[in-house]
């Protein structure tokens, strides 16, 4: 009873701090595999097997250029990554056009817009913070309904370097005159989640697929296996 109790006290406290909840979009909000998933009546069974590694190829090449500072925006990393995959998984060339016509409408996680509905009327300010770009994040919430659910799309291309550099988790504490404290950030990608802690952020891990997290300096207090727990914590 004492240990409920302290957890009680621990995540009332925490909320109580929030100003601002903000989500990583690809992976978090909305699924990645889905493009490849609606394609699988043509791909075969490897299907998932190809949905990972494009999506794994994507985020090494947002890492390595900003590396190297060699920026290519988000929606040139992913055609780069797909032809890639789509060479190594022997996939029909001609796919090519409609898999990246289905990147650009992702389906969001069934839970997505009833939570984001319920945040909103509780009046928490909601924004995404992505590496996608501002016309690729717009066309995803416009496409599933959920453009006025958001008060801001933060897009790296402002700052033109990709998470986890500093400079992204910099922008919406800039817009909104906060502290990183003051910020519940949720992804599903634990770099990113380290990235946004040890940045400052209460970062949250949204854990769908019971994955093990990675040692990059940072736990976060909070784990969630979809966005609907998020509501018990709040």
């Amino acid at each position: 009873i004492v240990l409920n109790y302290s957890l009680i006290i621990i995540l009332i406290q925490f909320m109580k701090n929030i100003k601002a909840i903000i989500f990583d979009a690809y992976g978090t909000l909305f699924d990645v595999n889905s493009a490849a998933e609606k394609c699988k009546s043509k791909i075969g069974d490897k299907w998932e097997g190809f949905a990972n590694y494009w999506r794994t190829t994507q985020l090494e090449y947002t890492w390595l250029r900003s590396l190297m500072k060699r920026h290519k925006d988000f929606w040139q990393v992913t055609e780069d990554s797909l032809d890639k995959s789509m060479k190594v998984y022997s996939i029909d060339p001609s796919m090519r056009i409609e898999l990246l016509k289905l990147y650009k409408v992702l389906s969001p996680f069934k839970e997505v817009p009833y939570v984001l509905k319920i945040l909103k009327e509780k009046k928490f300010k909601l924004a995404i913070l992505s590496n996608g770009t501002p016309a690729l994040l717009n066309e995803l919430v416009k496409s599933n309904d959920l453009e006025n659910l958001f008060d801001d799309l933060f897009s790296i291309e402002k700052v033109g370097v990709y998470k986890p550099d500093s400079k992204v988790y910099d922008m919406p504490i800039k817009k909104y005159q906060i502290k990183g404290e003051e910020i519940a950030f949720l992804s599903a990608n634990t770099w990113d989640v380290s990235g946004g802690g040890n940045y400052g952020y209460n970062s949250i891990w949204v854990n769908r697929n019971r994955a093990v997290f990675d040692n990059l300096d940072y736990k976060p207090k909070n784990e969630v296996s979809d966005l609907t727990q998020l509501l018990d914590i709040i």
